[in-house]
């Protein structure tokens, strides 16, 4: 299990980034978080990542805290960042140097197949489109085996089929393994599409502002009259985490049925 005990993160320049933020994702959830810009989105899950200290709070999973990079713990960001000198396969394969050469050729090829670019393992990144590009960046964080994924808005600079395919391939990929992932996302659309739980931030300083359950099976069907409640309930939440006067909800209380007509 991932927890998150009153998480805060106050930067050198005294900018109070991140407060008391505390939550519990078991193993195998989807869960996304959204927010207005500069409420701590990112912030939050680079403290994750082991990548920035919190300042305040404890971050563990499985009982063993996180205050620095984890081999349990991948993420993928916004953009690629791909190694324009390594073919698609040595991309992939880049953190798997450890491992025997022959387990490592075929934990890349099984990569490379399941997000449908077993074509283009001798690739240069440079000849890949951008969809093409991101799903080496999921195959590369995913052959590692993560017990917990990060997703840093992974597919915000693809035009909108680009994005939906790799939604649902994402779906796919994690169905497999089942690892936990943590999707921080500005699309709405996308966090109903892929989670199991949406956690609304609302800024200045960065906190939890609302926790939403998306009880919708999967595939979920973008049309249903349930997808768009559960979306108002989303967009309300969004709405009034960015209004100074509307109070925090109390610690601990589910606020997914709150009004949204």
């Amino acid at each position: 299990m991932l927890v998150l005990d009153r998480v805060g993160k106050t930067y050198l320049n005294g900018v109070n980034a991140l407060e008391r933020f505390s939550v519990e994702i078991g193993l195998g959830q989807i869960v996304a978080v959204i927010g207005g810009s500069g409420c701590g989105k990112s912030t939050l899950l680079r403290a994750i990542a082991g990548l920035d200290r919190a300042s305040h709070g404890a971050i563990t999973l499985d009982g063993e805290t996180i205050a620095a990079p984890h081999p349990k713990v991948g993420i993928i960001f916004q953009e690629p960042r791909l190694l324009p000198w390594l073919s698609v396969a040595d991309n992939i394969g880049f953190g798997l140097s450890d491992v025997p050469s022959a387990e490592r050729r075929a934990r890349i090829a099984a990569a490379l197949a399941k997000v449908g670019l077993a074509d283009k393992a001798k690739a240069w990144p440079r000849e890949l489109s951008g969809g093409q590009a991101q799903r080496v960046s999921i195959a590369r964080a995913l052959v590692m085996r993560p017990e917990v994924l990060l997703l840093d808005e992974p597919f915000s600079a693809l035009d909108a089929f680009t994005r939906r395919d790799l939604q649902d391939h994402l779906l796919d990929l994690w169905s497999e393994t089942r690892p936990t992932l943590v999707l921080v996302t500005h699309d709405v659309d996308e966090a109903v599409v892929l989670a199991d739980r949406v956690l609304v931030m609302r800024p200045r300083p960065g906190r939890l502002f609302e926790r939403i359950d998306v009880n919708l099976a999967r595939p979920r069907d973008r049309n249903s009259p349930l997808f768009e409640t559960t979306k108002r309930r989303v967009l309300t939440a969004l709405d009034r985490s960015l209004d100074r006067d509307a109070p925090d909800p109390a610690a601990g209380v589910e606020t997914g049925d709150a009004l949204w007509w």
